[in-house]
């Protein structure tokens, strides 16, 4: 059996993948209901504002992830509008699967870090459910998420990568777009890998030590899938280098929502009382995560643009 029908036969039973990621991703929302109401806190910096804050705004995306995932599990979900579902879907796939395969590295990284600053004992446990929660919503999540987009939206699932689209295409633009957007991704990767390398061109002299395990990783990360986004993008665009157009689109559509989501993150990370400054300069720091959110929003117009058009072409030929 290979290994794209393996993948077809879990995507069919979207319904089980969607109730293990609600129940996955329950012990991370009870324990951010009970951070962000001053219940269990393993330090007293988490009693201010600024981690009250970052604690409700992550207790939301929990609950819209439980609601997400019984909607791609039942047939309510596929009447809901299409916008409603596809950007959280955006922002949370880029999100979950580069944590996912750096979930394993992170997560003890984090927890003797925060041990060494002298968090509380029941930090390590409670570190640890939010842990089993990302893995689980990681794993279960995208595979419901697949078997309801590909009942929704099959033009994103089934046949060939080269079809013969209608008069009135869009193609030469979305080229056009995705060579630019592609020459930004491989920029934006070589540098994101040379400094997870440990080049220092662009950090602060002043903060080396501030390049913690988090840091090269996230670096490390942010630059393959940059370059896996430019891949995608232009065998998407160009329709050559697969011969199925499921791979390209999801290579693409994961590293865009990747690259968007991750400067949320950075944001919404930068609001605790405890962040520590950023090793690069703020020049350099402000255009390689903005440079991230822009080529994120730009990818996703040109999927979305090469996406309509199949549908056409699809529909006309049915």
């Amino acid at each position: 059996m290979t290994i794209t029908k393996i993948l077809s036969q879990l995507i069919e039973k979207r319904r089980t993948w969607g109730y293990g990621a609600a129940i996955a991703v329950m012990p991370y929302l009870l324990i951010k209901i009970a951070w962000t109401f001053g219940l269990f806190m393993p330090t007293q910096q988490m009693g201010e504002i600024g981690w009250r804050t970052a604690n409700a705004i992550t207790m939301v995306l929990a609950a819209v992830g439980i609601l997400l995932a019984f909607a791609f599990s039942m047939p309510w979900g596929e009447r809901l509008p299409a916008w409603l579902v596809a950007f959280p879907v955006w922002v949370g796939t880029g999100l979950l699967i580069p944590m996912l395969l750096l979930a394993p590295v992170l997560g003890p990284a984090a927890m003797i870090r925060d041990q060494k600053t002298g968090a509380a004992n029941v930090w390590v446990y409670e570190q640890i459910f939010v842990i089993i929660s990302l893995v689980g919503v990681g794993i279960c999540l995208p595979f419901a998420l697949a078997g309801y987009a590909k009942t929704r939206w099959p033009e994103a699932f089934v046949g060939p990568i080269d079809i013969d689209l209608l008069p009135g295409n869009s193609q030469k633009l979305y080229i056009t777009l995705a060579r630019l957007v592609a020459a930004g991704c491989i920029l934006l990767g070589f540098i994101k890998l040379f400094w997870a390398v440990g080049g220092t061109i662009g950090i602060n002299q002043a903060m080396l030590d501030n390049r913690d395990l988090w840091w090269h990783l996230l670096s490390l990360s942010t630059g393959v899938w940059a370059f896996a986004g430019a891949w995608g993008l232009l065998v998407l665009t160009t329709r050559r280098g697969s011969k199925s157009f499921f791979p390209p689109m999801a290579t693409a559509w994961i590293a865009s929502g990747m690259l968007f989501s991750y400067n949320l993150f950075n944001r919404l990370s930068a609001t605790r009382p405890d962040t520590q400054l950023a090793p690069e300069y703020p020049l350099a720091h402000v255009l390689t995560t903005e440079l991230g959110s822009v080529l994120g929003v730009m990818m996703i117009m040109v999927i979305l643009m090469v996406l309509h058009d199949r549908l056409r072409a699809m529909r006309s030929a049915a």
